[in-house]
């Protein structure tokens, strides 16, 4: 269960349709192989209120933090960032060109002995997967 919060200045929104920058970063996450599909969550945060540098409106940012659970190795984590931080500039080349960006992209690890949890997409998988085990076995 990788969380992939994508916090960015509205700014950039002049350059590039906010769905295409959180699809193409939520499909690095899944190719990353760091949790399977089911498990990853990309949202984006648009801010209208933020300075960046010398205060210039035409400065923007970019921040990617990465929220995961303990247990991963620092290669797994590392190679996550990468492969979103590759992502995220490839995505963002055209802004960089547009005007003065900021990027950045962390991973935090979640406490699993301070968290609760519920993914109804993985019980409906299990339920999907017991009725056509029982189909299977009336059909026999």
């Amino acid at each position: 269960m990788p969380h992939v919060i994508v916090e960015y200045s509205a700014n950039i929104e002049a350059d590039i349709p906010p769905q295409r920058l959180v699809e193409e970063i939520h499909q690095a996450a899944i190719t990353s192989g760091i949790a399977e599909p089911v498990a990853v969550r990309t949202r984006l945060k648009r801010r209208e209120h933020y300075r960046v540098g010398d205060g210039s409106p035409e400065n923007a940012f970019v921040h990617i933090d990465i929220r995961g659970r303990k247990g991963r190795s620092l290669e797994q984590k590392k190679a996550m960032v990468q492969t979103i931080y590759d992502q995220a500039n490839k995505t963002l080349d055209h802004v960089f060109n547009a005007r003065p960006l900021a990027l950045t992209v962390e991973f935090h690890e979640i406490d699993s002995d301070t968290r609760l949890l519920r993914n109804g997409m993985r019980e409906r998988g299990a339920a999907a997967e017991r009725g056509a085990a029982a189909s299977k076995a009336d059909a026999a």
